[in-house]
């Protein structure tokens, strides 16, 4: 069984929504015979990157949540409150006041290129902790070289797929797929590609889309055979 994932890096409720994934997972008998994927969504495919080691102030992040959905200032750190204390709730320790601004194009490259390495939930895990809990630069191609690298991936590969941008396409791609199938925000899960979850819903109700998902490819198994039926060729 697969299961696809939209997401973006800079996403909160991706990083929320994939720890609440992660604890369904967990409790799903037939995990170990489910493919995870993850896709790509820019939030803010025009976003600036501030340089790595650039000083950030503490409001920038709330600064930039007001701007966007053209709010206060004030309303916009109470949203940034609660996500903060939804976070706390699946273990992550959300820093909004050490978030870097960051392009993710490049981060959807090196998740792609971690993808065909087989570490991409590893890579993923990394960008998103670093992002909202450690105030790396993300959208800053060699901080993201020595995050995936960290996480298991091959630095000179990383750094010469973002000089090529082997994976741009790819990532394009991934964005257009999203649009086709009608995905608006993130995170969006597909399971099998039968099921559509959008946003990070609570770990019960994810495992209730695996089940089902689950019970619906997996074909009837007779338990007793042998007894009396009538056919095509008669009874």
């Amino acid at each position: 069984m697969k299961v696809e994932i939209w997401s973006d890096v800079v996403c909160p409720w991706c990083h929320i929504g994939k720890r609440r994934f992660e604890a369904a997972l967990q409790r799903f008998a037939h995990r170990d015979a489910v493919e995870v994927e993850w896709r790509s969504f820019e939030l803010d495919p025009g976003a600036l990157s501030a340089a790595a080691g650039n000083e950030v102030s503490p409001t920038e992040y709330a600064e930039r949540l007001a701007r966007k959905y053209g709010t206060s200032v004030p309303s916009a750190q109470q949203m940034t409150d609660t996500m903060t204390q939804q976070a706390a709730a699946e273990g992550l320790d959300f820093r909004f006041d050490k978030a870097v601004r960051a392009n993710t194009f490049d981060a959807h490259q090196v998740i792609h290129l971690a993808g065909d390495r087989g570490v991409q939930d590893a890579v993923k895990e990394r960008l998103l902790t670093a992002y909202f809990s450690e105030g790396e630069a993300v959208g800053d191609r060699e901080t993201l070289v020595r995050l995936a690298a960290e996480a298991g991936l091959d630095a000179d590969e990383g750094r010469a797929a973002l000089e090529d941008q082997r994976y741009a396409g790819a990532v394009r791609a991934d964005e257009a797929e999203a649009q086709a199938l009608g995905i608006s925000g993130v995170p969006f899960f597909v399971v099998d590609r039968k099921y559509g979850v959008n946003g990070a819903q609570p770990a019960d109700a994810l495992l209730q889309v695996l089940e089902r998902a689950w019970a619906e490819r997996t074909p009837l198994i007779p338990v007793i055979t042998g007894g009396e039926v009538c056919g095509p060729d008669g009874c």
